[in-house]
Formats: C-alpha cells, sequence, structure tokens
C-alpha cells in the first residue's frame, strides 16, 4: 500500500489557495518542511506543470496529482489538500483543456519505476465517488487517512 506511511502533517482539509502555484507552494512547502523535498521542489512542480499538466476530472470532482522528478525528493510520500474554493489546472494530458480542482494528492517519488504504480494506485482509489465526497466533507486529518486506507485495503 502507498497510503501506509501517509504523514498527517501532510493533510490539509481547508486548504486556501487561488492558483496551482499557490498549492504547489503550500502543499509543497509542506514537504520540504516535513523533509521529504528539497528546496527545489516547488519551482520544479510550476515548471512541470506547464508542460505536463495534473488535473484530472473525476465525474463531478476534479482532482490534481502534481509531482516532479525525483532529484528534488528526499523520500517517497504523498500531501493531500482540500480545497476551499476550485482552483484552475488543465487536464493531464492536454494544456487547454480547464479543471477545476478541489483536491490535490501531490506526490513525492524518489523510484521513477514507481511513479506510474503510485498514479495507478491513487487513482484506483479516487475513482470510487464516494470516497472523493467523504475525504471532501470530513474536515478531519486522521478521517482522510482511514476513508483512504479502507478503500485501498478493500481493492
Amino acid at each position: 500500500m502507498i497510503w501506509e506511511d501517509l504523514n498527517e502533517n501532510l493533510i490539509v482539509p481547508d486548504l486556501e489557495a487561488k492558483s496551482s502555484d499557490e498549492v504547489f507552494e503550500k502543499l509543497g512547502g509542506l514537504f520540504i518542511v516535513e523533509g521529504y523535498c528539497k528546496d527545489t521542489y516547488i519551482d520544479a512542480l510550476k515548471d512541470r506543470e506547464k508542460d505536463f499538466p495534473t488535473g484530472v476530472n473525476m465525474g463531478s470532482i476534479g482532482i490534481a496529482i502534481p509531482h516532479t522528478d525525483k532529484q528534488h525528493v528526499i523520500k517517497g510520500g504523498v500531501a493531500i489538500g482540500v480545497l476551499k474554493e476550485p482552483v484552475h489546472f488543465f487536464q493531464m494530458g492536454t494544456t487547454d483543456e480547464p479543471v477545476e480542482v478541489k483536491l490535490v494528492f501531490m506526490l513525492a517519488v524518489e523510484d521513477p519505476k514507481e511513479h506510474l504504480v503510485f498514479l495507478q494506485r491513487i487513482l484506483a482509489v479516487l475513482q470510487d465517488q464516494d470516497v472523493l465526497a467523504n475525504i471532501m466533507k470530513t474536515g478531519d486529518k486522521k478521517k482522510i487517512v482511514e476513508i483512504i486506507k479502507e478503500k485501498e485495503s478493500n481493492l
């Protein structure tokens, strides 16, 4: 499971941001403070997002899964932000199709071979609209961890 070491200090159930850059600064800043990523991580996220957008429309809820190259990562992890108001991202695989994002799952991946596995596992959990809705409405870090771990254990 990719969620077993989920750090509650990397979960923000009421993230305030007006742009994707602000999301990167706030969640990426947590990665840096908690020792998961180097100081270069936030700028690398911003640069990568321009060429390789990370927004995904999951039915009625837009999510983003920003990540960047391993040279900016110290150890692997996932940061989660539940946005108070939607933030504009672009659809993964395009640079012109907007997605209004309410949930962000930021990745710090230290092994490039694990990158696709990480994405697949996250998407497997997040395809469940009930899981997304429960994450968004709980407002509690511990409960977010429980919701995710319970869903993954049932896959």
